[in-house]
């Protein structure tokens, strides 16, 4: 059994979590001292609790969706959040608000607005979810947002978690809001060695979350436990010595803490050959919509897209510019290569720049826009990257000799 000690060092200690790390919280100290560790013994609720609750408030980090109990402004945050670092969130959340401060705002704009405030943030889905949610509570309530979370997880995109801690967090429903941090502790909190994705270990981590959550500041509760999770319970390499919980876990007291949580093994990430072409005429770029329902849907892009494996890349763009624009083109020079990376895949490719032969021949829905236009619109990030780059090479012009 080893210990945190000094610099980043690993010392060989006592079996004694308590001993371990003497400074951690005197509930779970005194809990395990009555108890032993050779004994598996649940941590009581209260226990779990009150060194929690204490913690947070101690070590809580100052986040910009934490200042409000505005029900709108938590329900950006937690869609945002969804698939997006903390880090990375917050300036796009106050840019999002900006643009859209209260949800009739958000409900009466076009979608392509929505999802242009939204680009770099990626997983376009949540956008237009949040945006159908916001519709559906301008049409079907009123604009006000429903304050229980079993009417909120009749929203478009609204499951359990989102619906937990919206309820809890904004209205002191008493409501558990379990996210990839949350289920992480509470599985080695009480040493749940099952695939906590579904089954008994699913089951049980919701049953643990519901018990805990008090009937007072439920969703201060609901924070501390992620963050808890976010900041020192790490998938890989958990601080233990840094945790409030740390005494009382059991997955610590056996030594399983790394192993936990159980989770099937991730889908393999496959690699997709693409190739996309940058034309351009009198000052403008040709766009096409990316298809519904699909990867990056709602977005523009240039032409082009994923290829069969092994095939020449310039026959397939002249080939796919055709059928997609309705344009004959030459193909140039490699203008970049793309390495974009999805949930399940990965686009490995170039963009070529092309010369259209019959720039005035395009067939809806693709389009020529212009640099003006261009700023409005959702356009795929690494297509829009391509393009200003280009813009700006070009507004330097050659080297003088």
């Amino acid at each position: 059994m080893t210990s945190c000690s000094g610099a980043g060092r690993r010392e060989r200690f006592s079996s004694d979590p308590a001993e371990r790390c003497p400074r951690r919280s005197a509930t779970c100290r005194s809990l395990s001292r009555a108890h032993g560790f050779g004994v598996p013994v649940d941590p009581p609720a209260g226990v779990v609790r009150k060194a929690l609750l204490a913690w947070y408030r101690r070590r809580r980090r100052d986040l910009p969706w934490r200042r409000t109990q505005d029900p709108y402004r938590i329900l950006v945050a937690e869609v945002l959040l969804q698939r997006t670092r903390v880090v990375s969130g917050g300036p796009y959340y106050e840019r999002f608000l900006e643009r859209f401060p209260d949800v009739r705002s958000l409900a009466h704009a076009p979608e392509e607005d929505v999802l242009r405030a939204w680009e770099g943030l990626g997983f376009y889905r949540r956008a237009r979810n949040l945006h159908a949610a916001a519709r559906a509570i301008a049409e079907d309530y009123g604009g006000v947002i429903p304050h229980d979370a079993v009417a909120l997880e009749t929203l478009p995109g609204i499951g359990p978690y989102t619906a937990g801690a919206i309820a809890s967090i904004a209205f002191s429903e008493r409501v558990a809001a379990v996210d990839g941090n949350a289920t992480r502790v509470l599985a080695r909190l009480y040493a749940i060695e099952d695939d906590v994705t579904r089954g008994p270990g699913d089951a049980r981590i919701r049953d643990l979350a519901r018990s805990l959550v008090p009937a007072e500041r439920p969703g201060e509760f609901n924070q501390a436990l992620m963050e808890l999770g976010a900041t020192v319970c790490h998938p890989r390499a958990p601080d233990c010595c840094r945790c409030p919980l740390e005494a009382c876990c059991l997955a610590r007291r056996r030594g399983i803490e790394v192993s936990l949580p159980r989770r099937p093994r991730a889908r393999q990430m496959i690699t997709v050959p693409v190739v996309f072409a940058l034309l351009e005429s009198k000052g403008r770029v040709l766009l096409i919509p990316r298809p519904p329902g699909g990867l990056l849907a709602g977005l523009w892009s240039l032409p082009g897209g994923e290829k069969p494996l092994r095939t020449d890349d310039r026959e397939i763009l002249v080939a796919t510019v055709l059928a997609q624009t309705g344009l004959r083109t030459q193909v140039g020079p490699r203008v970049t290569r793309i390495n974009q990376m999805f949930s399940h895949r990965r686009w490995a490719g170039a963009i070529y720049r092309c010369e259209p032969m019959n720039p005035e021949g395009i067939a809806p829905p693709a389009r020529w826009v212009d640099r003006g236009e261009l700023a409005s619109l959702p356009v795929v990030p690494a297509h829009r990257k391509t393009i200003e780059a280009e813009a700006r090479l070009a507004s330097i012009g050659p080297p003088h000799s």
